[in-house]
């Protein structure tokens, strides 16, 4: 596992877990999960991860049509990008909290603390990230219509517990799968924020944080997982247990 110095991870493809695979396209973060279910997957990148996601498929043995869900963390763009493409050509159901339904519908209707416009310009550490993302199609990511029936401590296909997480949304979700060790955190809590280029476990930056009090706050129920190995949006992978990261996150504080 990658030490606590943690940075901007590469474009690519990386088992990082027992049946999970990592995908990275422009510093964002989404994964399939091999389960008795079938093959899920947990966010959707950006448009142009998409031959990423289909090379990481082909490893599986699998096509895009063998998908059996898509599990979504929260509704932004960047980690829609590929819903689609996915739900037009091959039918793969999505799911969601439903107060982030109409956010995946509209993926740059989303509330925010700080002007994503003016903020680059306070942190230019990011602007290499967002033109990144902009080049893997984060101006052009287009909205789907999403079963909004992911409810925190409701256990959802392949042993999924959906974790309470609001802030980064109003309702995003974290994802504990307790028999593998492991969170999948979203944006609940990154080690890499785009919008800043700071590494380290934190929550994002409040350019696209709805509110980061209750970010902040909504930390605790990461912290209750236990998880060894933290899963994230952004950023590398923690492998160093959720306690620290989170204690990490919290002297860090918004920003």
């Amino acid at each position: 596992m990658t030490g606590p110095q943690l940075g901007r991870p590469r474009d690519g493809i990386r088992e990082v877990a027992d049946g999970v695979m990592m995908i990275t396209r422009a510093v964002t973060n989404s994964y399939l999960v091999t389960t008795d279910d079938g093959i899920l997957l947990i966010d959707a990148g950006l448009p142009r991860s998409w031959s990423l996601l289909t090379h990481a498929l082909t490893a599986l043995r699998a096509t895009p049509g063998d998908l059996v869900s898509v599990l979504l963390t929260h509704g932004h763009f960047d980690h829609v990008g590929t819903l689609d493409r996915l739900q037009r050509e091959h039918h793969v159901p999505i799911h969601v909290h439903p107060a982030d339904a109409p956010l995946v519908r509209h993926p740059y209707r989303y509330d925010r603390e700080s002007s994503r416009g003016l903020y680059p310009l306070a942190h230019p550490g990011g602007i290499p990230n967002l033109a990144r993302m902009t080049f893997a199609g984060a101006l052009g990511v287009r909205g789907v219509e999403a079963h909004g029936d992911l409810l925190a401590g409701e256990p959802t296909l392949g042993g999924l517990l959906p974790v309470a997480t609001p802030g980064h949304t109003y309702c995003h979700l974290a994802f504990h799968l307790a028999d593998r060790d492991l969170v999948f955190s979203g944006d609940a809590l990154v080690t890499f924020d785009p919008y800043t280029g700071r590494p380290g476990p934190q929550i994002v930056a409040r350019a696209a944080t709805a509110d980061s009090r209750a970010a902040m706050t909504a930390l605790a129920g990461l912290a209750a997982t236990r998880a060894t190995t933290v899963l994230p949006g952004h950023g590398d992978v923690w492998g160093h247990g959720i306690h620290r990261a989170v204690a990490e996150a919290v002297a860090t504080g918004p920003h």
